[in-house]
């Protein structure tokens, strides 16, 4: 009985053993189903995942499924944008539920090495909206299938990576390696949820009126009162820190809708210590943080309060104070003393407008230099106000000696600042009240600036700028940069404006150069860890905040293969665009004008080029190994010597090395060669041999014009003439970037030079007249037409003969219609002055043609000797004469009939 009970225990053990073992597959296929069904109800989105994995272990006794490869990608308004992805999202469930007819509860949700792309439009719609279903999705749904329930009691996020951008505001936050675990029971109208949330870097970017960038190290341990029937979440911590800087945070945070949210939200610092805030000045913290030596006291409070949705932002403030400041690298000479700050951050209603940004005092001495500012912006959007002073005096080179700067880095200098502006700038109406006024000077001399990504470094020996309402002028600017020499003078025309982030800079510029070497100066890729030779260019992008117009002067350009000198013209550079006005320059032993654009607007890794270019006596040559576009375009120059007249236009892209995007090009042009050569030319190299024409192989070129166009790739160019000599050819067809060539040639060719084929072809011409009775005499020259396909290294041509053979015929026919009208006038005169009888000579002037194309019957002796006697007949009468006229006419046309 005991083994009967002992083995029944057993067997009923390995029975529950395989069915937990086995359940997870047994029942596989009907969880993806719910999961696929629940997803494509709950979410208007493409949802993707890999595989899924299974297991009872992860959460025992719960059972934990996980799709892997996830990706989340919107419909609609963000089609195509991933709005998240993870290596895995984990839920976990009671497989009771799965058994029984109840709805599948969700107890956790994990998700491993997420990845979230979150975007607020201009318009102010947030991507996460795009995934609600369509308002009539409801009444679709098959509500007697089984679906899941959130009854949630913890979530985490493990390896996270958040990009939020708000283009509405010009912010953007990036969280790096976001590590969130949160406990609670959220099926609950009342719980607390205990949170702990870390992250290796938070950065907050903002481009407002004054621009500032944020990056530190978090850690936040906060309890949220969560009210689920109000969507209310309220905290009171201590424990939120921000590299070494910890805040005490109060309020509560309330969800409207998915896109309209209530909050008031207090903060301060409950230490006084100055080396605390220092810390979120990233150039302070990653540089021997703990080592430094800080002193003063800081105050530093705020609040964010009201609702924030897609038209309104909530009021804020925010108040930073700082006295008796100190700092000291150990191992560096120079510290930084005496600095005072006051800043106070105002928004009363959250109106963008409304802001108010008041900088009362900064102050900071180094050495014997000191610094001093006060700044007061009100109403930056649409009548700013500002307020503003920078004096002092600065060794440069002392910067190096309080502050740790990045390797290779070096700075050196004398500033001198005494600059004042107050009032309301000044806009497109003129002002009567509260005149804006400026005045004051900036001075900058024996300026240098080096770096690992500037090893030649940024030279200024001089900078002179002077300040007054109007605007900012460019006194004097002297100093070398990437080996160039410039010297500029201008004038900044709305400095103020655009400080305050309103509007691009608009200035008008001089600027001289004596040799500038532009691949230098497009490079951006300054990888401080490369050398210059080693490193790979990328495209020039073109600033969208610079409204400028500039007139440049530069004695040499460099630019890979090209080198110009005395080069002048106008630059106008908005929207991102270049635009190139009147520019001209001498090289490749001939004169350049252009004319044209150079836009990242649309792509800044594929710029839009469109040109227009006017060049005279350019060694041709020199012109084809200094363009690429030239070798595509004009394969054939590589073997041409002279010099050229031409004008071309053309658009398309650029690739990221600033070189032509070859398919995209399209454009036209015409070229002037007014003597030249063309020699070692694969396909009339070719030519020359198979037609016996040995004056092929090197033509000399002289007056030739030609007109051409391009398109994908394909370039076609017009039938034009050459003359080679006393041979005339007329080329036209098309050729391939890829040196493909699809061209017809048109040879008239002396007889003398032909060749041995070509003079046996004639002789059959003269042959078979001849037994037509008709005396021959040769044209000079004879026609011929040569198909050229292939590639110009493997050229294929086909001379079509048959050609020749045609104008023979067409020659010949000629000539015996004249003959037969020669005959009618000869018998119209015979009535009148009978003329004594002789024998006459037909000439026909004539080409080739072959024999199984003259297929002309022989004239009978019959037929001839009646058209003899009807020539020396006298005519008596008219009556006689009309019958000898028609008698003439039939003959000849039996002539004409027979023999072609």
């Amino acid at each position: 009985m005991k083994s009967k009970i002992l083995k029944m225990a057993g067997i009923t053990l390995l029975v529950l053993i395989s069915f937990f073992l086995t359940a997870p597959w047994l029942f596989k296929g009907k969880i993806i189903s719910l999961v696929k069904a629940q997803i494509h109800r709950d979410l208007r989105a493409h949802v993707n995942f890999s595989g899924t994995n299974i297991s009872w272990f992860r959460h025992f006794p719960r059972l934990a499924i996980g799709l892997d490869s996830i990706q989340v990608i919107c419909v609609g308004e963000f089609q195509g944008d991933t709005l998240v992805t993870a290596k895995q999202f984990e839920i976990t469930f009671d497989i009771r539920d799965l058994i029984s007819a109840r709805n599948i509860r969700i107890y956790s949700v994990t998700l491993n090495e997420p990845r979230f792309h979150v975007m607020v439009h201009p318009n102010g719609h947030v991507i996460w909206n795009s995934l609600r279903p369509d308002g009539d999705t409801d009444k679709k749904r098959d509500t007697s299938a089984k679906a899941f329930t959130w009854e949630l009691q913890q979530y985490a996020i493990h390896n996270g990576y958040l990009d939020y951008q708000d283009e509405r505001r010009n912010i953007q936050v990036t969280v790096v390696n976001l590590e969130q675990e949160g406990r609670g029971d959220f099926s609950s109208d009342r719980f607390t949820l205990k949170t702990k949330t870390t992250a290796d870097a938070v950065h907050l970017s903002y481009e407002g009126t004054i621009p500032y960038q944020v990056t530190a190290k978090t850690h936040i341990d906060m309890d949220f009162r969560v009210n689920n029937k109000t969507h209310t979440w309220s905290f009171n911590t201590d424990q939120v820190s921000f590299n070494e800087m910890k805040l005490h945070a109060d309020g509560f945070f309330q969800w409207i809708n998915d896109s309209s949210y209530n909050m008031n939200i207090q903060y301060k610092v409950p230490s006084t210590n100055f080396k605390n805030v220092l810390s979120l000045l990233p150039s302070f913290y990653r540089k021997d943080f703990a080592s430094m030596e800080v002193n003063g006291q800081v105050h530093f409070n705020g609040f964010i309060k009201g609702k924030y949705d897609e038209s309104q932002f909530p009021a804020y403030h925010t108040s930073l104070h700082v006295v008796n400041g100190y700092i000291k690298y150990p191992d560096l000479p120079v510290p930084v003393e005496n600095i005072r700050l006051g800043l106070q951050v105002d928004n009363r209603d959250g109106i963008a407008d409304h802001k108010m940004i008041h900088i009362s005092e900064a102050h900071a001495e180094i050495y014997h230099d000191t610094l001093d500012m006060h700044l007061l912006v009100k109403n930056p959007q649409t009548k700013p106000f500002i307020d503003f002073a920078l004096v002092g005096k600065l060794d440069l080179a002392n910067i190096s000696q309080c502050i740790k700067l990045e390797p290779g880095t070096r700075w050196s200098g004398l500033l001198i600042a005494d600059i004042h502006a107050k009032g309301k700038i000044p806009g497109t109406e003129k002002q009567k009240k509260d005149p804006f006024t400026s005045w004051g000077d900036f001075e900058l001399s024996d300026f240098l600036y080096s770096s690992n990504a500037y090893p030649g470094g940024i030279t200024l020996q001089e900078l002179i700028m002077s300040f007054n309402p109007k605007n900012v002028l460019i006194q004097d600017l002297k100093g070398t940069c990437f080996k160039t020499h410039l010297d500029a003078t201008g004038s900044l025309n709305n400095f103020f404006d655009f400080a305050l982030g309103n509007k691009p800079l608009n200035a008008s510029i001089d600027v001289k150069a004596d040799e500038l070497n532009l691949r230098d100066w497009i490079r951006t890729d300054r990888d401080s860890s490369a050398t210059a030779a080693a490193r790979s260019s990328t495209p020039f992008i073109v600033p969208g905040n610079m409204d400028f117009t500039i007139h440049a002067e530069a004695g040499k350009l460099h630019f890979d293969n090209l080198d110009l000198q005395n080069i002048s013209g106008n630059l106008v550079i908005s929207d991102q665009t270049v635009q190139l006005h009147h520019v001209k320059a001498n090289g490749l032993d001939g004169d350049i004008a252009l004319e044209g654009t150079y836009s990242t607007l649309e792509s800044r890794e594929h710029p839009e080029i469109a040109l227009n270019y006017e060049v005279k006596k350019l060694d041709i040559q020199k012109t084809f190994y200094a363009f690429n576009t030239i070798r595509k375009i004009m394969p054939v120059a590589k073997f041409m010597a002279g010099n050229l007249n031409a004008h071309m236009s053309l658009n398309g892209r650029l690739q990221e090395d600033m070189t032509a995007d070859l398919p995209t090009l399209q454009g036209e042009g015409d070229v002037e060669l007014v003597a030249g050569s063309l020699k070692d030319f694969g396909p009339m190299d070719k030519l020359a041999q198979s037609l016996d024409i040995v004056e092929l192989r090197n033509i000399l070129l002289r007056d030739v014009n030609a007109k051409f166009s391009f398109k994908s790739g394909t370039v076609l160019v017009s039938p034009f003439p050459v003359h080679a000599k006393d041979i005339d050819l007329e080329i036209g067809g098309t050729h391939g970037f890829d040196q493909s060539l699809d061209y017809d040639v048109r040879l008239n060719v002396p007889r003398s030079r032909l060749g041995n084929k070509g003079r046996m072809f004639v002789k059959n011409v003269v042959t078979q007249a001849a037994d037509k009775g008709i005396p021959v005499t040769l044209a000079d020259a004879v026609s011929m037409n040569v198909k050229m396909g292939g590639t110009i290294t493997s050229p294929d041509l086909r001379t079509d003969m048959d050609s020749v053979v045609n104008h023979a015929e067409t020659d010949l026919k000629k000539e015996v219609n004249d003959f037969v009208n020669a005959k009618l006038d000869s018998a119209k005169q015979q009535l009148h002055h009978p003329p004594a009888p002789a024998k006459k000579q037909l000439f026909v002037q004539t080409a080739y043609k072959s024999k199984t194309q003259l297929k002309a019957k022989k004239i009978s002796k019959s037929a001839h000797k009646s058209r003899v006697h009807s020539k020396t007949k006298k005519k008596k009468s008219s009556g006689n004469y009309t019958t000898s006229l028609k008698r003439e006419k039939s003959t000849v046309s039996n002539i004409h009939k027979h023999s072609f």
